[in-house]
């Protein structure tokens, strides 16, 4: 759609329609955050959420969240962020469950039901092969009396005074409370596992967060023949020449043992130049910056950050547990990596 439709479509709206776009808008909020919040208070008044924790904790197989229609939508993102939390999870449709995905179940595993209604019949039709299997079900419903209610082993109420819609018809309130339990389940269990910042980013690599945690010096350092190094011995102009070939505004000075013992870089040479103008007979040992820092290959690259970011400086050099000169590392690097 174009700028111009766009500005015909709002212009469309005379004021009276306008005031009731934001008179629902705001209405079907409150009605949400109504539901929710009764939720929040009925919570208290069973254990039912701490028992469907437990058997969450306790399973060894996989959680299966199945549901029809709207239904199924939560349950999706519910398995989504279960296994994203540490808890191995997984959607299963209930209609294609039973014409042979049901094959996908085992009794090591939990099965989360969801049904408004607790009476899908596509759920229903495949629950006594759950049951008779001896997996875990843990019903999501607005109706304790329901069939799916009683048949499971633990129930939970997301049950609503009315939905956001007008007639009262579409699933709205029912599945923003549903949602919220989903997420108040694996919130809960995360906590109970211990898991962590760093068991987040390995479930995701390519996120930011996983770059930041699962990104070591060694990953992004630069090795072999393109770190720049020189002895003591050489001469600056020589040193100068190492700088400009590998192209990371330095070079590390090394001694007989490849321990860098010095560095010499871009901003010392602009310093050098404005108190001498004759370089011919300065070797690099008379110019260098002694103990340059250092960081190991197997530190997490946002720890070379940290120490560039604190010293102010744009390179590093990377030395093994024995102190010799292994790689080094620029801040463009760490740029092109997307650790910063």
């Amino acid at each position: 759609m174009s700028v111009t439709d766009e500005k015909t479509m709002q212009n469309s709206f005379d004021e009276n329609q306008s005031r009731r776009v934001m008179a629902l808008a705001r209405e079907t909020l409150a009605i949400e955050a109504d539901a929710v919040k009764a939720l929040h208070d009925r919570l208290d008044a069973d254990d039912s959420v701490v028992r469907a924790v437990a058997v969450l904790y306790a399973c060894t197989g996989r959680v299966v969240v199945s549901g029809m229609g709207k239904s199924g939508h939560i349950a999706r993102k519910i398995a989504a962020t279960l296994a994203s939390t540490g808890t191995p999870a997984m959607f299963v449709h209930p209609g294609e469950a039973a014409h042979g995905d049901l094959g996908m179940v085992t009794a090591q595993d939990v099965f989360i039901a969801i049904s408004n209604s607790g009476e899908s019949s596509e759920l229903m039709d495949i629950l006594p092969v759950v049951k008779r299997m001896g997996t875990p079900l843990i019903a999501m419903t607005g109706k304790p009396q329901s069939r799916l209610a009683q048949l499971s082993d633990v129930h939970l109420d997301i049950s609503v005074a009315k939905e956001a819609c007008p007639m009262n018809l579409a699933p709205t309130a029912s599945t923003t409370v549903t949602l919220a339990l989903g997420d108040a389940l694996a919130v809960a269990l995360l906590d109970a596992r211990g898991f962590r910042e760093e068991d987040f980013a390995r479930s995701h690599p390519g996120g930011a967060l996983g770059r930041r945690l699962l990104t070591h010096v060694r990953d992004v350092m630069r090795s072999g023949e393109a770190v720049p190094s020189v002895t003591p011995e050489t001469p600056l102009a020589r040193a100068l020449l190492e700088v400009s070939q590998k192209g990371m505004g330095m070079t590390a000075v090394v001694d007989g043992d490849n321990r860098p013992i010095g560095v010499f870089t871009d901003g010392d040479l602009r310093r050098l130049i404005e108190r001498v103008q004759d370089f011919s007979n300065i070797g690099i040992r008379d110019v260098m910056h002694l103990d340059p820092r250092t960081v190991h290959p197997e530190q997490l690259a946002v720890d070379a950050v940290a120490i560039m970011e604190e010293f102010r400086i744009n390179q590093m050099l990377v030395v093994d547990l024995d102190g010799k000169l292994v790689g080094a590392l620029h801040i463009h690097d760490l740029t092109r990596a997307k650790v910063i």
